[in-house]
């Protein structure tokens, strides 16, 4: 493989594949594409079917489009984010989807990326741009945000206990110079946390920089804007897979399927429902599916993996 080429092993594949219950000749999604993994046996496994690829990294869709070339006739692979997956199917003249997957969270190629600056582990420029065409980057919430801004962040999407140590030291250093690079970061988090409450075995940067990630590539928003949508556009039948990677994502579409599933709002006390609301169908995976042994044994990346899986109601 390439250096820097993008990571082919797709998580939990055949639990996704499982999940999808292809049919040859169904409209499937795939709302992150990446290096095209599960894209891939997707594709083989359709007919006279069809397959929708999005992801909003320019590298991805190169990746992709050099991956899935040898499926072209079947395959459409569109540079957007997945939270404009209705307008792009309208585009495509389709109104119903058999089946979508959603990957979420950062590629292998992008954490193994360095100037990309995902990685805590390498310095690189503040970037962490899911979208490269985007202007605004980590560096520029780093430095431009208030305290209390980088709290929040820091709170609700790292759930850092120390975030108020880390955003005061922040704020700190950034009025003697700007703060630019990954390592620069790392040595404001490592004075801010102290040693009897670091994690065995975590780095103490971790949850900052997943932290600052979700809220410039703004991953929650996105993520909880958009089920809904997807669930709409599945077919009678049709499945959406969702692999998640921390506990916020998994949060959010366990909470999601399950309201789709039973939306009524009626008292608990009442006989029978009268809201009127109906279900949209079934969540089949009430409890996350995770990852055999032998899979994280593999793929250390997968261990933080879960699948969760709804099927529209026939």
């Amino acid at each position: 493989m390439e250096k820097n080429s993008f990571e082919h092993i797709p998580v939990m594949l055949e639990e996704v594949l499982a999940g999808l219950c292809i049919k040859e000749d169904g409209i499937y999604v795939d709302a992150t594409v990446g290096g095209a993994g599960h894209s891939f046996e997707i594709a083989g496994r359709l007919g006279k079917g069809q397959l929708i690829c999005l992801d909003r990294d320019s590298e991805a869709i190169a990746a992709a489009t050099k991956r899935l070339s040898v499926y072209k006739d079947r395959c459409r692979i569109i540079k957007s984010n997945y939270e404009n997956i209705e307008s792009v199917l309208t585009g495509e003249g389709i109104k119903k989807v058999s089946g979508i997957l959603a990957d979420l969270g950062v590629s292998s190629h992008q954490l193994d990326t360095v100037e990309r600056g995902f990685s805590y582990s390498a310095d690189a420029p503040l970037d962490m741009r899911m979208d490269t065409d985007d202007t605004e980057t980590a560096a520029d919430i780093i430095n431009g945000y208030p305290e209390r801004e980088l709290v929040r962040i820091l709170r609700d999407y790292g759930e850092e206990r120390f975030a108020q140590n880390i955003a005061r030291n922040i704020v700190k250093r950034r009025e003697e110079k700007r703060i630019e690079t990954t390592f620069e970061l790392n040595d404001i988090i490592n004075a801010s946390i102290p040693m009897k409450y670091r994690e065995k075995g975590s780095h103490p940067s971790k949850r900052t920089f997943q932290a600052i990630r979700i809220e410039l590539n703004r991953e929650l928003e996105v993520l909880e804007g958009t089920l809904g949508k997807m669930i709409e556009l599945l077919e009678p039948g049709g499945r959406l897979c969702i692999i998640t990677f921390h506990s916020l994502e998994d949060r959010i579409v366990k909470t999601v399927f399950n309201k789709a599933q039973n939306p009524c709002i009626c008292p608990p006390n009442f006989p029978k429902c009268v809201c009127g609301r109906v279900s949209q169908g079934t969540h089949i995976s009430r409890k996350a599916i995770l990852p055999t042994e032998e899979e994280i044994a593999r793929n250390k990346r997968s261990k933080s993996a879960k699948l969760r899986i709804f099927e529209k109601a026939k």
